[in-house]
């Protein structure tokens, strides 16, 4: 590598020569707030046993994660268990003590109640953990989706559901949103999240009025969604400041899905308006195109903004990357930005040849800074230059071997490493792409496999 003569400041224009005016809260204010053992687990196909939700724990706790979901301990056996090795992990010091755990309840008592009583089986108190308390935001979840609930709540006939207008399902909600955090303090819990699906296609000014009642009934701090991924950034700039100006003394949570790629773009956008907890999934899983990743999220916020989340260790993200993939079995895309596969790998000539400069010639990120490594790939594209470059580095080895570094040994394996490549047989890697597909669909059971059940099942004798 050339040693630079002038600082690289003087060279590039970097990103902050364009964004050092933007704003953002105070790095030490904003908490990483990980979803991936209950959003990232929603992903088709996707199921972590207990023991893989502690181990994933244990590495987000490693990694300086703020708050951690850990979904619906009412919903399964296993959920009470992992809740359960994951506050005996807090309790070991395994996990951080700051650390703090989420739990999910619809507004319901039910709900509440089930999962207080989970927590004193676990020997864990209400105040030992923060309940997320959801409910409906847009207008068409509200009659469409939970409607029914919510005539049933307030006495009315079933029939009346098509037939009465949005306002009632608006006011019922409200009800039953701030009931249900009443209910949720009377039984000693200290700290309710609150928030309406599909928020950012809801009335504003409906879910202003909403997150009064729920602060009125003892809610600790509002989530904002994104559900379904359908925010443009003009959006990110209508809603945030509005809810920020609202509730001026109290965090907001945002929680963006990626369904157009830019769930991690929005975040930080929201984040620069005042939020102040982005959550988000390791390696982006989630329903659909997945949550707003974390790794694109940190790094963009770092890098072109220079917000560096005191504590968190950016140097872990590829090692988060792969035990996820690993327990998931959902890999991702070689040229995910970050943390795939070959975003530190070259093979063209041009490039190999500026990397041997200087990496900041077609590289902006440092590999080690994220736990990745530079290195080069041989075949078509390859250059002289790379393979001279890595025969140099591993020169003491070939040394050893009474092999000498020549011109003419470079252009030998310079054609040899063309040739291999191009007789590489194109069925083996259609075929990767095939089994690539199938075994994403094994993660699951499919349509037809249930079908298939259905026959054997059914024809049962009764």
């Amino acid at each position: 590598m050339v040693e630079l003569r002038e600082p690289l400041d003087e060279l590039l224009r970097q990103p902050h020569t364009f964004t050092a005016g933007t704003t953002f809260p105070r790095a030490k204010e904003i908490r990483l707030y990980d979803t991936t053992l209950r959003d990232g687990e929603q992903t088709p196909g996707v199921a972590f046993s207990p023991e893989q939700k502690y181990e994933l724990a244990c590495l987000l706790s490693d990694a300086g994660l703020h708050m951690l979901d850990v979904g619906f301990p009412s919903a399964a056996a296993s959920e009470r268990r992992s809740l359960g090795l994951i506050l005996e992990g807090k309790r070991s010091g395994r996990l951080r003590p700051d650390l703090e755990i989420v739990v999910m309840c619809r507004s319901n008592a039910k709900d509440i109640d089930t999962t207080v009583e989970i927590l004193a089986d676990l020997g864990a108190k209400p105040k030992d953990v923060s309940f997320f308390i959801f409910t409906s935001g847009s207008d068409l979840h509200l009659k469409y989706k939970i409607g029914r609930t919510l005539l049933a709540l307030e006495g009315r006939k079933a029939e009346e559901w098509l037939e009465l207008p949005v306002s009632f399902y608006q006011e019922a909600n409200v009800r039953m949103a701030a009931g249900a955090i009443a209910h949720a303090r009377s039984r000693g819990v200290e700290t309710i999240e609150f928030g309406g699906e599909d928020g950012s296609r809801a009335d504003v000014d409906y879910l202003i009025r909403l997150a009064s009642a729920c602060y009125a009934a003892g809610g600790s701090r509002y989530a904002f969604p994104d559900t379904v991924g359908y925010f443009a950034p003009e959006g990110v700039d209508f809603y945030i400041p509005k809810l920020v100006a609202a509730f001026p003394d109290k965090p907001l949570v945002v929680h963006f899905h990626n369904d157009f790629g830019l769930g991690a773009y929005n975040t930080v956008r929201a984040l620069h308006h005042g939020a102040t907890i982005p959550t988000c999934t390791v390696n982006g899983l989630g329903e659909r195109a997945g949550n707003a990743p974390l790794h694109t999220t940190v790094m963009i916020l770092k890098e072109l903004y220079g917000i560096t989340i005191p504590g968190f260790r950016y140097d872990m993200l590829w090692t988060l990357r792969r035990k996820v993939e690993e327990l998931s079995g959902i890999t991702v895309a070689a040229t995910e930005p970050v943390i795939g596969h070959n975003v530190f790998t070259h093979e063209t000539g041009i490039h190999t040849a500026g990397i041997t400069i200087h990496p900041a010639i077609y590289q902006v990120i440092e590999p080690d800074m994220v736990g990745g490594e530079l290195r080069f790939l041989f075949g078509k594209h390859s250059g002289a230059m790379a393979i001279e470059a890595v025969l140099q580095r591993h020169k003491p080895a070939l040394d050893a071997e009474k092999v000498e570094i020549t011109p003419r040994l470079v252009q030998l394996l310079l054609q040899l490493v063309k040739s291999v490549r191009e007789k590489k047989a194109s069925a083996a890697l259609d075929q990767g792409v095939r089994d690539y597909y199938a075994r994403l669909d094994r993660l699951g059971l499919t349509e037809e496999d249930l079908l298939a059940y259905a026959v054997v099942l059914g024809r049962e004798p009764r």
